[in-house]
Parts: C-alpha cells; sequence; structure tokens
C-alpha cells in the first residue's frame, strides 16, 4: 500500500459500466520523510509520481488515502474490473517511527 494526497479528480465522459458507484481522483504519493504531518499539513507535491485511482469510498481533495495497486486492486470486486489502482483507506492520522 502507497500514502497519497488526494490532488484533484478526474471526469470522463464515458466509462466502462462495472466503475458504477465510484470515481477517479488524482493522487499524489507522499514521502515517507512527510508521513507524521502528512494528516495535519499538506505534503509537499511530487511532479513525477502522480497516480490516478478508482475512489469508492468518497475520499475529497486533501485527504490522506491508502492506494492498492496491480492485480491486488481488483480484490474487492466479485467481477472483473479493469483497474489497476484502488483507494483503500482514509487516514485521520499517522504515525510512522522508521526501523533504526
Amino acid at each position: 500500500m502507497r500514502i497519497a494526497q488526494v490532488i484533484g479528480r478526474v471526469t470522463l465522459n464515458l466509462q466502462d459500466p462495472s466503475f458504477k458507484g465510484g470515481r477517479w481522483l488524482m493522487c499524489n504519493p507522499v514521502a515517507t520523510e512527510d508521513f507524521n504531518t502528512a494528516c495535519k499539513q499538506p505534503p509537499p507535491l511530487s511532479k513525477d509520481n502522480t497516480l490516478v485511482a478508482f475512489d469508492n469510498l468518497g475520499a475529497g481533495e486533501g485527504d490522506i488515502v491508502g492506494i492498492v495497486e496491480g492485480a491486488e486492486a481488483t480484490a474487492p470486486f466479485d467481477y472483473d474490473i479493469p483497474i489497476d489502482a484502488i483507494t483503500v483507506a482514509i487516514f485521520d492520522s499517522l504515525y510512522y517511527e522508521p526501523v533504526s
């Protein structure tokens, strides 16, 4: 799972019917050194790693979310769905202490 900040939404004119009930969010991965403050103040934007994730949790702009990517992103569905990234958590707070 990766930690990211929602920085915007994607608008589609057409989409696969399997996406009903969700939406697409632009997400900016949070650097490890910013984990502890990410829920209190906006983390710096990364220019290279922004990704689009399917969201059916209701995350909004500025939220800090957990994102699962790859084949595991389809695990919550009992039908085939063509996604590669999905939000799986909306964080209220984070505490991270690196292992020495």
